[in-house]
C-alpha cells in the first residue's frame, strides 16, 4: 500500500524550521562578518550590497549575521521554555487528573490563579525582579535570556497543564485503563503505559503553537525594552531598528519576516499533528 503523500505545507514548514536549526547550530561557522561588528563605511546599506547581502543597520552591523545569530536565541528561548513547561505542566496535570481529591484541587487552583494574571504583566514583573536593570551589565542579576526562559516557562505551565489534565481525565475513563486497574496493575505502571503516551501527543500539538506565541511575546518584550540585548534575537533586532523603518525599512522588515515564517511554520505543525491525533483517537 502506497504511503499517503504529505501536503506541500509540510515540506515548506519543515524546510524552514530545519534551516533555523541549522543556523542555530552552525551559523557561527559561516564566512560572515561578526554580528556585532560595525562597518561604518556601509552604515544603513541596502540589500545586496557587496559584502552585506542583506545590508546593514544604522550602526553598520551586518543584518544577515544578526539574523543568523538571533536565530539561536529566538529558537532556544521558544523551545526550551515550551519543553520545560510541557514537562512540568504535564506532570502536574496528569498527576492531578489521576489522583483527584485535594491534589487536583490545589493544582487546579494554581493553574486558575496563574491564568488570571495577564501574561505580559506577569512576564514584565518577573523580568524586572530577576534580571539586571542594565542589559549591558548582567552582573546585577540573572542573564536576560535565562530570565526570559524562566518567566515564559512559568506562564506557559498552566496552559499546557490544564490541557494535560483534561486529556488525562478523558483517558482514565477508557475501558483499557479500567481493565488494567481491575487486574491489579500498579498506578505508576498505568500512568506510564496507558495515560502518558496518549496525553503527550496532544500536548505536543499545542506546544508547537505555544512556541510560536513565545517568539512573538519575546519580540514584544524587546520592543518594551525588557527582552534580550539589542541584536541578540529576532525580536531585539526588530526593536533596535524600528525607529529607522522609514529610512532603512529592510532592517525591520527582514527580522519581522523571519518571525512570521517561523510562527506560521510552527502553527502549521500544530494543526498537522492535531489532525493526526484526532484521526488516531477516532480509531481507538
Amino acid at each position: 500500500m502506497a504511503r499517503k503523500r504529505k501536503p506541500i505545507g509540510y515540506y515548506l514548514s519543515s524546510g524552514w524550521l530545519y534551516l533555523c536549526i541549522f543556523m542555530s547550530v552552525f551559523g557561527g561557522l559561516l564566512p560572515l562578518p561578526k554580528w556585532d561588528d560595525n562597518d561604518f563605511e556601509y552604515t544603513g546599506a541596502g540589500l545586496f550590497t557587496p559584502g552585506h547581502i542583506l545590508g546593514t543597520d544604522y550602526d553598520g552591523a551586518d543584518l544577515l549575521s544578526q539574523i543568523i545569530h538571533g536565530t539561536r536565541n529566538s529558537i532556544v528561548i521558544a523551545f526550551v521554555s515550551v519543553a520545560a513547561a510541557m514537562l512540568i505542566g504535564g506532570i502536574l496535570g496528569i498527576t492531578a487528573a489521576y489522583r483527584r481529591g485535594w491534589v487536583d484541587s490545589i493544582v487546579t487552583m494554581y493553574f486558575n490563579v496563574t491564568l488570571s494574571i495577564p501574561t505580559l504583566v506577569l512576564v514584565l514583573v518577573m523580568v524586572a525582579v530577576f534580571s539586571s536593570p542594565d542589559p549591558f551589565d548582567p552582573s546585577g542579576g540573572m542573564p536576560r535570556v535565562l530570565v526570559l526562559i524562566l518567566s515564559l516557562t512559568f506562564v506557559i505551565i498552566p496552559v499546557l497543564g490544564r490541557l494535560a489534565r483534561s486529556s488525562a481525565l478523558s483517558w482514565t475513563g477508557r475501558d483499557f485503563v479500567l481493565v488494567a486497574e481491575s487486574m491489579g496493575m500498579k498506578k505508576r505502571s498505568i500512568l506510564m503505559t496507558h495515560i502518558v503516551p496518549n496525553v503527550v501527543p496532544s500536548m505536543m500539538s499545542v506546544g508547537f503553537l505555544a512556541a510560536g506565541v513565545v517568539i512573538v511575546v519575546e519580540g514584544g518584550l524587546s520592543i518594551l525594552g525588557v527582552g534580550t540585548n539589542p541584536g541578540e534575537s529576532w525580536g531585539s533586532i526588530l526593536a533596535k531598528n524600528r525607529g529607522e523603518i522609514s529610512l532603512i525599512p529592510h532592517t525591520t522588515l527582514i527580522p519581522a519576516l523571519a518571525i512570521a515564517l517561523t510562527v506560521m511554520s510552527l502553527n502549521y505543525f500544530g494543526d498537522y499533528f492535531r489532525e493526526k491525533i484526532d484521526g488516531r483517537e477516532a480509531r481507538i
